[in-house]
C-alpha cells in the first residue's frame, strides 16, 4: 500500500511540478524578476498575501510590485517619503498600508546589513535540526525587532511557537530552497537543506493527507505539519516537500 501511494504521489509531483502552472500560481510573482533580492522580496509578499482567491493574490501582488516601480529591493533600500506615500491606499484583505510600511522598514533594515533574506531564517537554524521550527521562531523574533511594531501587524507572520501551521512561510521556504530541473522552485538558498523543510499545510493539503491516512490529527497546527512531513519523509527523506505539488494540486485543482 505504501509503495502504491508513493508511486501515485510521485506521478502527481511529476505532473504538477511543471512551469506550465506557474502563471496561475502566486509563485509567478517572483518569477517576473531575475535579481536575487527582488525574487526574495517579491516572493515574500506573494507568499504572505497567499490566502483566498489565487487570482486576487496574484493581482494584488502585481499591484504592489508596480507601486514599487518593479524594483522591490531598490525601493525598500532607497525609498523617499514621497515614494512611501504612493503605498498608503494599498490593501489586500486584512493586510493594509500600516502593515506594508512596517514590512518595508524591516526590509530596509535587513538589506542594509545582509545580502540575502536567507540570513534572516538561517541565523537560528542548526545544521542538525530536522525541521525549520528554530528558523521560523528566530525569524519571527527578528522580523518584529524594530521599535514601535504596529500591534495589528503581528498577525501576518506565523511561527511554530504560536502553534501555527505556518503555511505561507513554509511555502515561501519551499520556493527559495528547493531546487530541481523543473524550474518552478528557485533553489536560491543553500544554508537551509530541502530535508529540513516542512510541508505547507492548509485545509486542502490536510484534507488530502487525511484521506490517504498520512496524518491522524484533526487540528491543522505545527504538530500536524511535523507529523505529515515525517510521513512524507518515508517516501523521500531528502526532499519531502516536493509532495506539496501533489497534495495541493489534488485538493485544489482536482478537488480530491
Amino acid at each position: 500500500m505504501e509503495n502504491k501511494l508513493k508511486n501515485f504521489l510521485e506521478a502527481k509531483v511529476k505532473e504538477y511540478n511543471n512551469p506550465v502552472f506557474i502563471k496561475a500560481d502566486p509563485i509567478s510573482i517572483p518569477h517576473a524578476f531575475t535579481k536575487k533580492q527582488d525574487i526574495e522580496i517579491a516572493g515574500f509578499f506573494a507568499a504572505i498575501f497567499a490566502w483566498g482567491n489565487r487570482t486576487s493574490i496574484i493581482n494584488k501582488s502585481k499591484e504592489l510590485m508596480q507601486l514599487m516601480d518593479n524594483a522591490p529591493h531598490d525601493f525598500c533600500k532607497n525609498h523617499t517619503d514621497k515614494d512611501l506615500a504612493k503605498l498608503l491606499a494599498f490593501k489586500h484583505r486584512t493586510f493594509n498600508a500600516t502593515d506594508l510600511l512596517y514590512f518595508i522598514a524591516f526590509f530596509k533594515m535587513h538589506y542594509k546589513n545582509h545580502l540575502s533574506l536567507e540570513d534572516a531564517f538561517a541565523a537560528t537554524l542548526n545544521k542538525k535540526d530536522t525541521d525549520t521550527a528554530g528558523a521560523l521562531n528566530g525569524f519571527y523574533q527578528y522580523f518584529f525587532s524594530l521599535p514601535d511594531v504596529p500591534q495589528r501587524t503581528f498577525k501576518h507572520i506565523a511561527s511554530p511557537g504560536k502553534h501555527s501551521a505556518c503555511k505561507r512561510i513554509n511555502m515561501y521556504l519551499r520556493w527559495m530552497v528547493r531546487q530541481d530541473k523543473q524550474g518552478v522552485d528557485f533553489g536560491l538558498w543553500k544554508k537551509i537543506s530541502p530535508s529540513q523543510l516542512q510541508i505547507p499545510l492548509d485545509v486542502h493539503v490536510a484534507r488530502v493527507a487525511r484521506h490517504f491516512k498520512l496524518i491522524d490529527r484533526h487540528t491543522t497546527d505545527w504538530q500536524t505539519v511535523v507529523e505529515l512531513t515525517n510521513a512524507l519523509k518515508q517516501f523521500d527523506a531528502h526532499d519531502p516537500v516536493k509532495y506539496d505539488f501533489a497534495l495541493f494540486s489534488l485538493g485544489v485543482i482536482e478537488k480530491f
